[in-house]
């Protein structure tokens, strides 16, 4: 495993993020697909033997057991120390007026109850998961100026939204000499590829991380068109994803097929690769819910795609409309 910095900070991070959103009662939360404790441990486990020490989850994953199930693990498979722990505030974790979102009270209540459930004092990389259009952007930003100071966190992050929304909110903590964000978690795969107009852009100019999620397509992109999956027929999220231009997602799933037959390798291989060999990308996060998915994630990052397989990939690619935030 190779290891990265973490956009213009001095943090290093392997090449791949173990994305958490698999791991969790699937009696919690709306995710009837995932993985409990027994089923999630010896995965989580093989992405440490990997040599995998970033992981990603969210407050929101699963009601908050896809936080304990990953904070147990640390505790019994790794050095704490030796982790990039990341995770993410903003959905809702409770009824009430002040039980979503990002206002001060918020995200105060939820970093405490988030690293209650990690089992850990401090997370690497605390994360917004989207835009609250009801805080304004300086209460949210001292906020999360007040958790790193507290050191409840090390650095702080982004997920989904423009990229003038992202820019706004540095430009916020830069005036009042707050901490800025450092990394954009954001939508990137070959079925959907609108960052690359404005996000990845500003992100490569200003130093930023980026660790794009469903670099897989929430695995459309690993198996025939017509093939589904439990997650695929369940995903309610994931069904507002890709549903915009069918017949050109056909073609570049049928070109993902014909490279990976060529190379001899599993379609995820080439679907990944061409995500890690994204200029600007740090790490993707991939989700995992059997051994070979984790295999073929590792085996990814060494998969040179030539200039000609990428241009044979991207070529049936069409512009959409913006997903997965709005």
């Amino acid at each position: 495993m190779d290891y990265v910095k973490f956009g213009s900070t001095g943090l290093k991070v392997s090449r791949l993020c173990l994305g958490c959103m698999s791991f969790g009662d699937p009696g919690r939360g709306t995710h009837s697909w995932t993985l409990n404790e027994e089923r999630s441990r010896p995965l989580i486990r093989q992405g440490f033997e990997a040599g995998i020490n970033f992981l990603d989850t969210a407050n929101v994953y699963s009601a908050g057991t896809s936080e304990e199930i990953l904070g147990r693990a640390i505790r019994d498979f790794a050095q704490r120390d030796e982790i990039v722990l990341a995770t993410k505030v903003f959905n809702r974790m409770r009824p009430g007026p002040n039980g979503s979102g990002l206002s001060r009270k918020a995200i105060m209540m939820e970093i405490d109850a988030s690293l209650k459930r990690l089992g850990t004092d401090y997370v690497d990389l605390y994360q917004i998961h989207r835009w609250d259009h009801g805080t304004p952007i300086e209460e949210t930003m001292e906020a999360l100026h007040d958790v790193v100071k507290a050191g409840k966190a090390r650095y702080i992050g982004a997920s989904s939204m423009f990229a003038w929304q992202f820019a706004k909110a540095n430009y916020t903590a830069r005036l009042h000499g707050w901490t800025e964000f450092v990394s954009m978690q954001n939508h990137l795969n070959l079925l959907y590829r609108e960052e690359e107009r404005e996000m990845l852009p500003f992100c490569a100019d200003q130093g930023i991380a980026v660790i794009p999620w469903s670099p897989l397509a929430r695995g459309r992109l690993t198996r025939a068109w017509d093939e589904t999956s439990e997650r695929q027929r369940t995903d309610v999220f994931g069904g507002t994803l890709y549903r915009q231009a069918e017949d050109a997602d056909r073609r570049i799933v049928e070109e993902v097929a014909a490279i990976a037959a060529k190379r001899g390798v599993p379609k995820a291989q080439v679907a990944l690769a061409w995500v890690a060999q994204k200029a600007g990308v740090t790490a993707p996060i991939v989700g995992i819910s059997k051994p070979n998915h984790l295999t073929d994630a590792v085996a990814a990052l060494s998969l040179n795609l030539s200039a000609e397989e990428i241009a044979a990939l991207e070529a049936p690619y069409v512009p959409h409309r913006v997903e997965g935030f709005v």
